[in-house]
């Protein structure tokens, strides 16, 4: 049993990594979401799953029995909730990102942010210095070097 958990932690986990990393935002915003539930499967699991007996001290003991620790499970049941929240909101400005920006690339949202305008945001001294996108056609002629 506590190796079909484990498997399964790994699964999530790694799936959720390997969403989060890539370029598509809405992947990214499934991958954190995946990955929020590993770690709830961590914290669920830490709580002796494998017990049927009910959370329930006994009458005349001071001590929990070997049942269910109810801590990790109140944690898990919260984290979902404001998983779900999360995500739901993560959702809301990933879809207003994309209809504004056209585009759902985060290599192109990197290259649409707009230029400093005071003081406190660090300036681009050298045209050479600023982001130029690879699949720009205009590329090779500001940045000073040739393309082949």
């Amino acid at each position: 049993m506590i190796w079909a958990i484990a498997i399964t932690i790994w699964i999530t986990v790694l799936v959720g990594a390997r969403l989060a990393l890539s370029r598509d935002l809405l992947r990214c915003v499934l991958g954190l979401s995946i990955l929020a539930s590993g770690v709830n499967l961590v914290l669920f699991s830490s709580g002796r799953v494998s017990s049927p007996l009910p959370a329930v001290v006994i009458a005349g003991e001071s001590v929990l029995g070997p049942s269910a620790n109810p801590v990790p499970q109140a944690l898990v049941l919260t984290a979902i909730v404001i998983g779900f929240a999360l995500v739901c909101f993560s959702l809301v400005l990933v879809l207003r990102l994309i209809r504004e920006a056209e585009s759902d690339d985060t290599l192109d949202l990197r290259f649409a942010e707009p230029k400093p305008r005071h003081s406190l945001e660090p300036m681009a001294t050298d045209a050479a210095m600023e982001p130029v996108h690879p699949n720009d056609p205009g590329a090779s002629t500001r940045s000073g070097e040739r393309r082949s």
